[in-house]
């Protein structure tokens, strides 16, 4: 190796100096790239007697624009007799696009310093920043002699995209002049870390600033924040403004302000912007269908749906989620057949939507048939179906899919920890939910209210409440499911005073309407206390008509403590909110036959058989296999109904021969 004309040191980047190239071979060299033939260029460019250095340089920029042609530009840099500052500018950014950033700092260094700032910098600037590296990228930029206003730029997005805001916001104070990209990163920082009012100020002042013009990034970002934080005043404004401004709607921004519509629920909006856009892609389809989709239009949503001119795994996965939040599971499951691929986020929506509708047994199938089918669950997967395992109380099906969360390490997933909070609580091993919930680092409120109803739910009321303080102690705002689980802790402790003490402070220190829900449990707390008075007092000033779920807890108190006139008003309110349901004529009668008045309860027995009334039959399961296989009693449909039959006979008969039958009949169990 010997010096190059630049009287740079040897390196491994040096090579004797060929001739230099000539226009045709510059062209040939060009053409060859466009044509992806990438290895030609090499080969013409070493046997063309003329070469300039842009020659050299635009093929080096060519090849490193190839997912593969880092080794040929990095040939092709040995080979150039003379190097400029775009050279080796392009070669510091082919080895950060490669993720090579020793060789970048290596080439850096050896870079002249009269061509070292602020070009090559600002590649090895950029380079540690698209890594993370922002400590990388301060030293280089302190150490540059010729910074410009990219350099600047450059760290102030830095800082931002690092949360710093403060220290972006220092330096963008001193930099020396602005443009577009600084004012934009700032603007998008404040806006990223949740601080709207600054942000939507910055891009005021931006307006405000001579020479400087928004262009449609800018407003792309300040569209989404308005969508976020449901600022719709200040997102008509930007609309006006930049229809004023003469934006012509491209895929980018137009995208951006459909979304903005949809999250502010003016689908109408949202619709005119789709329809002036001259082109749309895929996402503009999308963004507008799930606009329909949280408007819960799913006509409309499945109309646009059957005419987009191209569907990606996002299209069908928002159509199989808006059927599934309707209950419309066929549908859900239609279209999932019907696609073409499926990832782990669609099965998860079908998934989902078994759950949300409280079939959790077809729920927990679809997850072992994605398990048969190699789909790897993703957190919400496992969330889902274990939820699913918590609504059937199937402690044994929730222990087998925690020991799939622990073989894919998950088990530090704070969706999943929720999820096995409330999986161990509903199956009673509350000291099982306690251990996973202290494991958690950074409960949030879904974890308290899980750990709170959990407590509640197993009788443990005192712990419930104590919790709800570390709650408060921690900083955490309890929400409505909160004091639905310290409300009934209290029923189960009888303590009337703290229940009135906590439902009270919902509106007066946590500006929290009690629902339906609440009143139900107030209700309960004072029946189950012997209040039936105050009680029925309670639901006479319930701003809202009481649901099915308060009049239960009446009847039920009233079954209790005997009270036949509040029995009989809370039942005739039953019979017309659920004229088929048996629950409120057997309670009536049962409360009629203890108050000794047999023949009004045989009375209420007879309208309810007159009805056709009938009470719902138990129902059993049994997994065998990975499938549930339910059992209704008095259920003979089933087609090996005879052989099932058998079977039980069989198997009646040899518990009687291994005397079976006294400890069946001693546990309250009967042999037939």
């Amino acid at each position: 190796m010997v010096e190059t004309e630049t009287s740079e040191k040897p390196s491994q980047f040096s090579i004797v100096c060929p001739p230099k190239t000539s226009y045709l071979g510059r062209q040939c060299s060009l053409h060859m790239l466009l044509m992806g033939r990438l290895r030609e260029p090499v080969k013409c460019s070493t046997k063309m007697p003329e070469r300039s250095v842009a020659s050299w340089n635009a093929m080096i920029t060519a090849y490193i624009r190839n997912a593969r042609g880092i080794e040929e530009a990095i040939e092709l840099f040995r080979l150039i007799p003379e190097r400029n500052a775009v050279s080796y500018a392009a070669m510091i950014t082919g080895f950060v696009k490669d993720g090579m950033m020793e060789k970048a700092e290596e080439l850096h260094a050896q870079t002249p310093v009269i061509w070292r700032d602020p070009v090559c910098s600002n590649a090895l600037i950029s380079g540690h920043l698209n890594i993370g590296d922002l400590n990388e990228a301060v030293r280089v930029f302190e150490g540059m002699v010729d910074k410009d206003v990219v350099s600047w730029s450059s760290m102030v997005d830095g800082y931002c995209k690092e949360g710093r805001i403060g220290e972006a916001r220092d330096l963008f104070d001193r930099m020396p002049e602005r443009n577009v990209v600084s004012w934009t990163a700032m603007i998008n920082g404040y806006l990223k870390m949740g601080y709207f009012k600054d942000g939507f100020g910055f891009f005021l002042e931006m307006r405000r600033e001579n020479g400087i013009r928004i262009n449609s990034t800018t407003l792309t970002i300040v569209f989404e924040a308005c969508g976020n934080c449901g600022r719709y005043r200040e997102g008509c404004q930007i609309h006006g403004l930049a229809l004023r401004m003469g934006f012509e709607f491209d895929v980018f921004l137009g995208n951006s302000i459909i979304t903005m519509y949809c999250r502010f629920g003016c689908i109408d909006s949202a619709t005119s912007v789709f329809y002036m856009m001259n082109k749309k892609d895929v996402v503009s389809w999308n963004s507008l269908l799930s606009g329909y989709i949280r408007t819960r239009d799913i006509e409309e949503a499945y109309r646009l749906f059957e005419n987009m001119p191209e569907k990606d795994v996002v299209t069908w996965t928002t159509m199989i989620t808006g059927f599934s939040s309707k209950g419309l599971m066929g549908k859900s499951v239609e279209l999932f057949n019907q696609m073409p691929e499926k990832d782990d986020v669609v099965w998860t929506a079908v998934i989902s939507g078994f759950v949300n509708k409280g079939e959790y047994e077809e729920a927990i199938c679809w997850f072992f048939q994605m398990l048969r089918d190699a789909v790897r669950p993703n957190p919400l997967t496992f969330s889902s179906v274990l939820s699913a395992s918590a609504g059937l109380a199937t402690l044994s099906q929730g222990l087998q899919i925690h020991a799939r969360v622990l073989k894919m390490d998950m088990e530090f997933d704070l969706s999943i920890q929720n999820s096995l909070v409330s999986l161990y609580s509903k199956c009673g091993s509350v000291d099982d939910a306690q251990r996973i919930f202290q494991s958690i680092k950074t409960p949030n409120v879904v974890s308290f209210n899980s750990m709170i109803t959990g407590f509640a739910q197993n009788g443990f009321g005192k712990e419930a409440i104590n919790l709800l303080k570390k709650m408060q102690d921690e900083d955490q705002e309890p929400n409505e499911i909160t004091f639905l689980g310290v409300l009934s802790a209290c029923t189960h402790m009888g303590l009337v005073e703290e229940g009135w003490n906590y439902f009270r402070s919902m509106r007066s220190l946590y500006n929290i309407q009690p629902n339906p829900d609440h009143y139900a449990c107030m209700v309960d707390l004072l029946g189950k206390s012997g209040l039936l008075d105050e009680a029925v007092n309670l639901i006479d000033s319930m701003p809202f008509e009481p649901h099915s779920g308060v009049w239960g807890a009446l009847l039920g108190a009233s079954r209790t403590h005997l009270r036949l006139d509040i029995a009989k008003l809370a039942a005739q309110h039953l019979f017309n909110l659920e004229p088929d349901n048996a629950a409120p004529y057997v309670a009536l009668s049962d409360v009629y036959s203890v108050a000794g008045q047999g023949k009004d309860g045989e009375q209420v027995r007879m309208t309810k058989k007159s009805r056709g009334i009938k009470k719902s039959p138990g129902c059993s399961w049994i997994i065998v296999k990975d499938e549930i296989n339910l059992f209704s009693a008095g259920d003979k449909s089933h087609i090996d109904f005879q052989e099932i039959k058998r079977t039980l006979s069989i198997m009646t008969d040899d518990m009687k021969q291994l005397n079976c039958q006294q400890r069946c009949e001693k546990n309250g169990l009967f042999l037939f």
